[in-house]
Order: C-alpha cells, then sequence, then structure tokens
C-alpha cells in the first residue's frame, strides 16, 4: 500500500468521479484506476462501486476512507513541521469563517495580516460550522473563526469575545430614532432571518423562545447581505452581529440596541488539537485574537453614544 494509493482513492471518493479525480491530481485516469485496483486486491475486497453516473464506496470504502483521509493529513503535517523553519512564517495556511463573520471581519484581518506577513499566503473557506469542522477534522483547514460550537474532543475552541447582536431596521422605521428597543417593540414584527444550516439562525431563535418573542418570519436566506438589503427596503427586521454595523449602515439600515437581556454571540477560534501549526499559522491565529479584541474595544466605545 503506497500514499499515492491513498490520495488516489480519496480524490475519486470526493469527486464521485475516475476522470474529475485524475484532473484533480493531474495524472492519467487508466494510472490512476490501475493502482486503485491494486489497493483493492491487496486490501481483497471492493472499496468502489463504479455506476454509471458515478462512483461510490462500498461499505469497506467509506470506513477505509476515513482512516486514508486522516493518514494523508498526518502525513501532510509531518512535511509542514519538517519544512516550517526558523525564518519569518512562510507558506499557506487555510483559513476558515461562517458566513456571518466572514464579510466583517476577513478583510480588514486578512489586509493586516498580508502587510506584516507578505511571505504567506491566506487561502480563505467560508462555510457553515458543521463542514468547518469536519474539514478541520480532516486537514484541509487550518483554523476555523466560528461561533459557539459543541465538536469532537480532537477540536478545541477558543472563546474570543462576546457580541451584542443588535436590531436592524430600515433607516425611516420609527425604531430608528430610538437609543434601544424593548422586547416588547418586536412582537408582531415581520422578520427576516438566516437559513437553520446557520448558527446564528439557531441563537436568534433561542433568544426568541426565551424572551416570548412572537413575530412573523416571512424569509430565510443564506447570506446577511441579502437580509439587510431586504431590511432597508422596509421588507421587515432582523436581529444581526454587532459587527456588521458599518455594512448595514452602507446599505440604509440602522442597528439598534434592545434592552436586557441583550442577545449575545461567542467568537472562537478552532483548531486541531492534534495537527502541527505551522509559524504562518500561529501567527494568524495571534492576529485573529488582536483583532476581536480590537473590535469588542471598539463596541464598547461606542455604547455610550448608544445610550
Amino acid at each position: 500500500m503506497e500514499l499515492h494509493q491513498l490520495r488516489y482513492f480519496v480524490a475519486v471518493v470526493e469527486e464521485g468521479s475516475f476522470s474529475r479525480a485524475a484532473a484533480r491530481l493531474h495524472v492519467a485516469q487508466p494510472s490512476l484506476s490501475q493502482q486503485i485496483q491494486k489497493l483493492e486486491v491487496e486490501l481483497g475486497q471492493p472499496l468502489l462501486d463504479r455506476l454509471p453516473r458515478a462512483v461510490v464506496p462500498t461499505e469497506a470504502g467509506r470506513r477505509f476512507f476515513e482512516h486514508a483521509r486522516r493518514i494523508l493529513a498526518q502525513v501532510n503535517d509531518a512535511a509542514r513541521c519538517v519544512r516550517d523553519g526558523r525564518d519569518a512564517p512562510s507558506g499557506r495556511v487555510v483559513l476558515g469563517a461562517i458566513p456571518t463573520i466572514a464579510p466583517a471581519l476577513l478583510p480588514r484581518l486578512i489586509r493586516r495580516f498580508a502587510t506584516q506577513h507578505p511571505q504567506v499566503t491566506v487561502e480563505v473557506v467560508e462555510e457553515v460550522t458543521d463542514r468547518l469542522l469536519v474539514r478541520l477534522e480532516e486537514g484541509s483547514v487550518d483554523l476555523a473563526l466560528i461561533s459557539d460550537a459543541h465538536p469532537h474532543t480532537a477540536i478545541h475552541v477558543e472563546a474570543l469575545a462576546d457580541e451584542p447582536l443588535r436590531l436592524a431596521v430600515p433607516a425611516t422605521h420609527p425604531l430608528a430614532r430610538r437609543p434601544r428597543a424593548r422586547w416588547a417593540d418586536l412582537h408582531e414584527q415581520t422578520a427576516l432571518v438566516l437559513d437553520e444550516l446557520h448558527c446564528l439562525a439557531g441563537q436568534v431563535a433561542e433568544f426568541c423562545r426565551a424572551a416570548d418573542l412572537r413575530w412573523n418570519v416571512r424569509f430565510r436566506g443564506a447570506h446577511l447581505g441579502t437580509i439587510l438589503e431586504m431590511v432597508a427596503g422596509g421588507l421587515g427586521v432582523s436581529l444581526v452581529p454587532e459587527m456588521f454595523r458599518e455594512l448595514a449602515e452602507a446599505r440604509g439600515c440602522r442597528l439598534v440596541r434592545l434592552s436586557e437581556p441583550q442577545p449575545r454571540r461567542r467568537l472562537c477560534l478552532a483548531q486541531h488539537n492534534l495537527r502541527y501549526r505551522t509559524r504562518a499559522a500561529l501567527a494568524l491565529a495571534a492576529m485573529i485574537r488582536e483583532l476581536c479584541a480590537a473590535f469588542a474595544h471598539e463596541r464598547k466605545a461606542r455604547t455610550p453614544a448608544a445610550r
């Protein structure tokens, strides 16, 4: 059993196709197919069902896939450890971020990091929490910016800051002129919320249940940008993170503080406990902590004016 056979097998399972896997790995399809057949002969059973329109793993293939993926991640870590010298951080870091953090935080983070560490390439993956945790587990993501999560014990989740949620209303809405809104003001309001795949959707739903809030959900979307555009157009109101204030106001919305208990979410940094952390990844993690602390400080500085 050889490493390139594991890479070929994992690529075929992930792509669901011999041709796409071969193109992804830049190898000839006949060679790839031959190597996987040799692997199946060595293991004594088929790993893939070759269907007319797709290639899917057998039961044995599914079990083998998880082991193969972990082995490849460990080999990759070992190589990175050897390459990671004592010089300035360099190389590549893959940063994951959930969609309710990425638009507000990443432009500022990536610009600053690129200025201080020009030898490091940061690749960004925007996904919902569950998918980012899977990618951390398999080794295709180095760091992930998420909100509250309870992952597998191999993933370490570090709390960075608490962030309040604000009521987003059109600039012409009566509540836009108030220093703060009461929960009672939201009863029977038309609500625009995120799809349930997003952790923020669950957090907002929990806050509403705790406040015995009854509002009419008219729209579920995949992006906060869409929701903010609809709020600005007078189609409803929403609860959005404070870090989206600048983006919200640029679209014609106002973010209003809510009375106690104020809804909050936690900003977290997730990493794999067992994976080697390069100097580049450590530097990026340090800057993420600094930026989250700066956001918290800026928010506190704005609070007196909002009262």
